[in-house]
């Protein structure tokens, strides 16, 4: 597939990068660097961790470049300039390249992209899709401009999203098809094609407390935003027992069932839910520090009496 190795710098960061990395180099190209997020402190004897890719770019024995910031530095952009690269291949890197950086790979900065653009732009792509009902996501290869997911696309390949689709799930797969089309899109240059003026959407980055459950929405838009804040950020509500204090309920699994009533009320001894539309039957769950129970397992061991209201 590939007639002659090229010498690339790979820019990523977390799990999603990590099989573009080593596809690229069990191919053989040359991995002159490997840019990827400084190590941060992480649990809780805050010692530095390093990133996914970090970790296995240490691992096959490259050389790794942790920039606090890119904009701004020219040092850092002549330090790139300075590898005389024939592209560079970007997946979720976590930092905007300035554009010296953009234009001085001879091929320019490939990017792994994790939706069909235009089609969610943005830093949550397959957390978005999932959340809007899509029906497909997949992969695109652009190539990189100074917009914001906004270049020409070289490939795309689709995935179909299922009724029980999850962004782990998604994640896995579309991290395998992004290694494959990398290595594709430098062996044969396909065409680039400007990305649709219409049809552009934007996937803004997540914090903790989207996963937080309104339980006045439609029980159709609760059940999705289960399934695409998986694992992160996760989707919790709070439960309100008799005689004990609230504590953070996360839910990991729940389907659409049929029921009425005053949002967030528990409507049976089964955990079904009252919404702003219908109900929702909440089939996996986790109190803070203990262990993920399936419904059953967890209401042997907490009772959860008719009307109790969750959230807010």
């Amino acid at each position: 597939m590939n007639p002659r190795p090229m010498r690339i710098a790979f820019m990523g960061s977390p799990d999603f990068a990590v099989p573009a990395l080593r596809a690229l180099h069990a191919s053989g190209h040359e991995i002159a660097a490997v840019y990827c997020q400084p190590a941060r402190p992480a649990g809780r004897g805050h010692a530095l961790r390093r990133c996914a890719v970090h970790v296995e770019a240490d691992r096959l024995g490259l050389t790794v470049c942790t920039p606090a910031r890119l904009r701004g530095v020219p040092a850092e952009w002549d330090g790139f300039a300075a590898l005389d690269l024939d592209a560079a291949v970007v997946a979720a890197y976590g930092l905007i390249l300035p554009k010296p950086m953009l234009d001085a790979p001879r091929r320019g900065c490939l990017n792994i992209h994790a939706s069909l653009l235009p089609r969610w732009r943005g830093a949550a792509p397959i957390h978005a899709a999932i959340l809007a009902g899509d029906r497909a996501t997949g992969i695109t290869i652009m190539r990189m401009d100074a917009g914001l997911d906004t270049g020409p696309m070289l490939l795309r390949e689709a995935v179909p999203i299922t009724p029980t689709t999850t962004t782990a799930t998604l994640h896995d797969t579309l991290a395998e098809i992004g290694a494959r089309l990398i290595l594709t899109a430098l062996a044969t240059q396909p065409e680039a094609v400007p990305q649709p003026a219409e049809g552009a959407t934007y996937a803004a980055k997540l914090s903790r407390d989207d996963g937080r459950i309104d339980w006045t929405r439609d029980a159709t838009s609760i059940e999705r935003q289960v399934r695409a804040f998986d694992p992160w950020p996760g989707t919790f509500t709070t439960l309100d027992g008799a005689a004990r204090d609230a504590a953070v309920l996360k839910v990991l699994g729940a389907v659409v069932a049929e029921g009425d009533g005053t949002p967030g009320t528990v409507l049976d001894d089964a955990l079904l839910i009252a919404c702003g539309h219908g109900a929702l039957r909440l089939t996996r769950l986790q109190l803070a520090g203990r262990s993920a129970l399936d419904a059953a397992v967890f209401l042997r061991g907490h009772k959860v009496p008719l009307g109790t209201r969750l959230g807010p």
